[in-house]
């Protein structure tokens, strides 16, 4: 189970940051009309693969599709072979859910940072850089340039978040090619992003690996990009059988 909770935490953990935004009133009627399906122009729909790095030398695939409203909502679906699903994410402004079928379990929490926060194993998330990392955004959305220099063939950036957090990236022909930071208790982060393909005339990488402490423990492969598209309503309801049992209990 854990490990299943490992995979959700590092499938947002990302350097960026997106700005927490105010969810609409789901009782007005234009929240109604999104829900029932008149999504925004900026909703987003990404369908990839990911491989996790479970242990040495063995590696576990799943196929993931994320709808977004970004800053609004976000619906994560992750399955396995024969499209057995594997878990499901709903996050509101409300609260989150996470659901695992197969082993009837789940998991609520609230704000916009998720995880467990008496785990250790497990680091708090923003939950809005999901969306950013798939619209391209891979630089936190405000921060502040503390040093420049040319390493390897690399323009190296050091900046500052808004939040105070410190990270360095580096910059080849014009496109980001990596972006590290200071972990939690398990050494460097690193994300790497390569192969910048068109995404909907957005040119972003559609491989994304993420290193912690030196080793690579997730490889994300974007197959397909949408914009503007209706979702279900059902996109936003989450049910959680009364068989299930609350992760921990």
């Amino acid at each position: 189970m854990k490990r299943l909770l490992i995979l959700f935490a590092v499938l947002l953990l990302v350097g960026c940051a997106g700005s927490k935004k105010t969810v609409c009133d789901p009782s007005s009627p234009d929240c109604a009309a999104e829900v029932a399906g008149a999504v925004p122009q900026d909703s987003l729909r990404a369908k990839f693969q990911l491989t996790l790095t479970v242990e040495e030398g063995k590696t576990q695939e799943l196929d993931a599709v994320l709808f977004s409203v970004p800053g609004k909502r976000y619906r994560l679906e992750l399955t396995g072979p024969l499209g057995i699903g594997v878990a499901s994410l709903l996050w509101q402004e409300s609260g989150w859910q996470m659901v695992f079928p197969t082993e009837k379990l789940f998991l609520k929490g609230n704000g916009y940072m998720v995880g467990l926060l008496m785990d250790n194993t497990l680091p708090l998330v923003h939950i809005h850089q999901v969306a950013a990392l798939f619209e391209g955004k891979l630089l936190p959305e405000k921060f502040e340039v503390t040093a420049t220099q040319d390493s390897a063939g690399y323009k190296v950036i050091r900046g500052k978040e808004h939040s105070g957090r410190f990270f360095t990236y580096g910059e080849k022909e014009g496109t980001i090619a990596w972006l590290a930071r200071p972990g939690r208790d398990k050494g460097e982060e690193v994300l790497k992003f390569a192969e910048y393909k068109s995404f909907e005339n957005v040119n972003m990488p559609s491989h994304i690996t993420f290193e912690q402490g030196g080793k690579e423990f997730l490889d994300i492969r974007i197959k397909k990009i949408t914009h503007g598209k209706p979702f279900s309503g059902g996109t936003w309801r989450l049910n959680i059988p009364n068989t299930y049992k609350p992760v921990g209990g």
